[in-house]
């Protein structure tokens, strides 16, 4: 019976990912939904399609690009968009340390280290709970996690494309899943805090009040990651020639000299460091918000350059490995690599241009916001009440998920409208905020729209060329299906046994 479940499973990820290929090139795809997107905002603009903004009760109509103005701002705004777009050049700055560490040997080296003699599922575990904890540092993880898993992959001898799978679903499903309290958390917390208090005016609580859940989410979604990798991911991969994806002792044997660089190395990551916590310690760090002082808030220089730090602590043990080892003789030496590390993301590059085009001309018309408000009230029109509207809450910002990336603009639109509806049927902002926050993540590998969706699709061509949206999808899946059923029936355990989300954060009000 088992083998005649994976079975099944196998050939129905290997439709989805036949049928996904099939679209067109993914530059070609954004060309089509852009263009697309210009056609719906004419049609729905010339049918008066219209939303009440719950938060600044504000009336919004989609805006129709198809028309002198619209031209006119799509063809002014084009380059703007490109150079604007968020992930770039948080890309671009990431690949000067990451490319650096993994061109030097350093990444390969040091994994081979500290996980030489690790079992494989112990690795992925690793592997995944640093994916899920990787929104501390804001999005940084997207950048750097997933190639960094196709290296150490490779190293055991295992399939590149199956560390990159793991990886980003970690990063991207389990984004809001965490045991330390970050910026995810402080964002969220503020429109919680605003809609809440429309209905009780002196309502303060803090960023902490889902806080035990997602430390215990953080968990099981680690554990429930690792297996879905090993037993239903890894099969897949399971035969494969990893001969072309050059295999070698690099990779795979630790040598004295290695190790010994491996040491100076990691010595020189433990003084980079230092020197930054230097940088956050005191009244007023050098680092920390100038007027509250803090590290941790959204203004403070630490966060707003969270990474800029990554590639540091990246750039600087890969240089010193490079030089220990004898791989860099000079200068010129390093920034050849770190040049060769921009040429493997050139088609991501490329991808953006049009990838920005489209999201600006979704967020433009209005679509996406007025769909997220009309979802929100269809919602309310239910008159769901316990487990079936907390579900509801999730599936709702799942779906919104899909279409609106930004999680600010999302939680914006809806939370005006389920906090205080949950809060008059006597439940906790804590709660309606947890069960965003799921619907929020577990969307995030699947949609097209997602900022970091072409980042992946460009890792994944540098060792499949032939890929496409199908591949991405159809590995995913299992990892948001599988994810969306274990947070899910998580949250009913905490709300069956009316458990605190987290300090100040409960069930019911």
């Amino acid at each position: 019976m088992p083998a005649e479940k994976k079975s099944l499973m196998t050939r129905f990820l290997n439709g989805v990912e036949t049928v996904g290929n099939k679209l067109p090139d993914p530059v070609t795809l954004f060309i089509l939904l852009a263009l697309i997107t210009v056609l719906l905002s004419a049609v729905f603009g010339a049918m008066g399609v219209e939303a009440v903004h719950p938060g600044t009760q504000k009336t919004i109509r989609v805006i129709n690009l198809f028309s002198l103005d619209g031209f006119r701002q799509m063809w002014s705004k084009a380059v703007s968009n490109f150079s604007t777009f968020a992930p770039l050049a948080m890309v671009l700055v990431c690949v000067i340390g990451a490319g650096c560490a993994e061109k030097s040997g350093f990444l390969a080296a040091f994994m081979q280290k500290m996980l030489g003699n690790a079992s494989k599922a112990f690795v992925t575990f690793v592997i995944i709970f640093i994916g899920i904890n990787g929104n501390v540092a804001g999005d940084a993880a997207f950048v750097v996690l997933p190639p960094v898993a196709a290296v150490i992959f490779l190293g055991m001898g295992r399939h590149p494309l199956l560390g990159i799978f793991c990886a980003y679903a970690s990063v991207a499903a389990g984004f809001s899943a965490n045991l330390l309290l970050g910026m995810t958390d402080s964002l969220a917390y503020g429109f919680t805090e605003a809609a809440a208090r429309m209905i009780d005016p002196e309502y303060l609580a803090s960023p902490a009040i889902n806080y035990y859940f997602l430390c215990a989410s953080c968990v099981v979604l680690s554990i429930a990651g690792t297996y879905i990798t090993e037993k239903i991911m890894a099969p897949r991969f399971a035969g494969a020639d990893l001969s072309k994806y050059e295999l070698d002792e690099d990779l795979t044997r630790l040598t004295p000299e290695k190790n010994r660089a491996v040491n100076k190395a990691l010595l020189a990551a433990l003084a980079t460091i230092v020197v930054i916590v230097l940088l956050c310690i005191g009244d007023h760090p050098v680092l920390g918000d100038p007027e509250t002082g803090s590290i941790m808030a959204n203004s403070s220089p630490f966060m707003q350059g969270i990474i800029l730090l990554v590639t540091i602590i990246l750039f600087v043990p890969g240089c010193v490995y490079g030089f220990a080892v004898g791989k860099y003789k000079n200068d010129k030496d390093l920034f050849a690599d770190i040049s060769l590390a921009f040429k493997d993301i050139s088609s991501y590059i490329v991808l953006c241009f049009f990838c920005a085009q489209f999201t600006n001309y979704f967020a433009w018309s209005n679509l996406g916001a007025i769909l997220a408000i009309k979802g929100a009230a269809f919602l309310q029109s239910m008159n769901f009440t316990g487990m079936p509207l907390i579900v509801g809450l999730v599936i709702v910002a799942c779906i919104v998920n899909i279409f609106i990336g930004s999680a600010s603009a999302k939680w914006a639109i809806l939370a005006p409208v389920m906090v205080p509806m949950m809060m008059l049927l006597g439940y906790d902002p804590a709660l309606t905020q947890a069960a965003y926050r799921i619907g929020d993540s577990i969307t995030n590998p699947i949609s097209p729209l997602f900022t970091y969706f072409p980042l992946v699709l460009g890792y994944v061509k540098r060792y499949e060329k032939d890929t496409g949206f199908g591949t991405i999808v159809a590995n995913m899946l299992p990892y948001s299906i599988t994810f969306f059923i274990i947070w899910v029936c998580l949250l009913g355990i905490w709300v069956i046994f009316d458990l605190p989300l987290g300090p100040g954060g409960y069930i019911h009000m």
